[in-house]
């Protein structure tokens, strides 16, 4: 399996983008998928996941109500749409595919990561 994030970039604070994370190798249907981040100076933290059978959502209290995960299965593709971002946002963001949870060592396959900076 692999995957490839992408959709990072520079923005202010209060604005938007939206991830991508591609997924070949195998049936995209068959994994939780999940993204985390770091950022600098810190351990790599859970942000976000969607679970593999049930659809259901769920988010780190620090991104809820400002995050969304969300999967298209035509394009075997995995999002993350922020908004509202800010400062504290700012580090590099991983996609991942595996068990589901919020730990990373459900996950056996990790994206290649893609910075997300926002200016205050």
């Amino acid at each position: 399996v692999q995957l490839q994030a992408c959709g990072g970039g520079l923005v202010q604070a209060g604005g938007s983008l939206r991830l991508s994370c591609g997924v070949s190798g195998r049936p995209f249907s068959s994994y939780s998928m999940a993204w985390f981040r770091r950022a600098p100076g810190k351990e790599r933290e859970f942000v976000a996941v969607m679970h593999w059978i049930s659809r259901n959502t769920y988010y780190a209290d620090s991104v809820k109500g400002r995050f969304t995960i969300f999967r298209d299965h035509i394009k075997n593709t995995v999002y993350l749409q922020m908004n509202i971002l800010k400062p504290e946002d700012t580090a590099v963001y991983y996609c991942a595919a595996g068990s589901g949870g919020r730990d990373d060592s459900n996950y056996d396959y990790w994206g290649q990561g893609t910075q997300v900076t926002v200016s205050s």
